[in-house]
């Protein structure tokens, strides 16, 4: 095995989808290993690699890690994204929490029931715009600086640029009176390693469609 980072998930993106991005950002090459059928996920999870029976996992420094959240902790903590103290990094956690927050709604959006469709829309263009994106462009607008926390690169800038465009594709115009946003969406996508995940050809997944919501229906016995 490669000393990369090595990705066990879906061909898609879902919940590994900021960890593609963290990595991304740090500029960290990874492999990826993707679960096609309800059989490759039960072998996992017979074999004992899947800690809570469940993906997505990393395998990275030795470890087999589960669980999301730990997983970006690591890698943010790693590569220098996490903050200088303490301070700075519960900033981040309170930023990434909304953000995640924000997220479960798009991620799970392609699975709602047609009939719902149209009423799960608005309500994500509706915290998208009155909850979440105010707190951030205040935050820029108030300390008049770069990124989000200490005036450097952290997570919480990746992963609230990965939300924003999530959302601009389902409300291309969702920026449009977040002036601060509008700047700070423009400055990350011209960050170097950034940039290159947002090339055709990057490891970025596309939109979940019709085949990837089927998929995942079937791999994990949902109805």
């Amino acid at each position: 095995m490669s000393g990369k980072p090595r990705l066990t998930y879906i061909n898609g993106r879902g919940r590994m989808e900021p960890i593609r991005w963290l990595l991304a950002a740090a500029g960290v090459e990874f492999e990826e290993n993707f679960v096609e059928t309800k059989e490759q996920l039960e072998k996992l999870i017979k074999g004992g690699d899947l800690l809570f029976q469940q993906v997505p996992m990393v395998e990275i420094d030795g470890m087999k890690m589960v669980q999301t959240r730990a997983i970006l902790c690591y890698i943010a903590g790693k590569y220098n994204l996490y903050g200088k103290d303490l301070k700075e990094r519960a900033l981040i956690d309170m930023y990434v929490e909304g953000i995640t927050d924000l997220m479960q709604m798009v991620m799970m959006f392609p699975f709602s029931p047609a009939e719902a469709k149209a009423k799960n829309l608005a309500s994500i263009e509706e915290k998208a715009t009155k909850r979440y994106f105010p707190v951030f462009e205040k935050i820029l607008k108030q300390h008049g600086q770069d990124f989000l926390v200490g005036n450097r690169l952290s997570w919480a800038d990746v992963q609230l640029l990965e939300a924003i465009l999530a959302v601009e594709e389902k409300v291309p115009a969702v920026l449009s009176g977040f002036p601060q946003l509008q700047a700070f969406k423009t400055k990350m996508s011209n960050v170097p390693t950034i940039k290159k995940f947002l090339q055709p050809g990057s490891a970025r997944k596309p939109p979940p469609d019709e085949k990837y919501v089927a998929l995942v229906m079937s791999i994990f016995n949902l109805s």
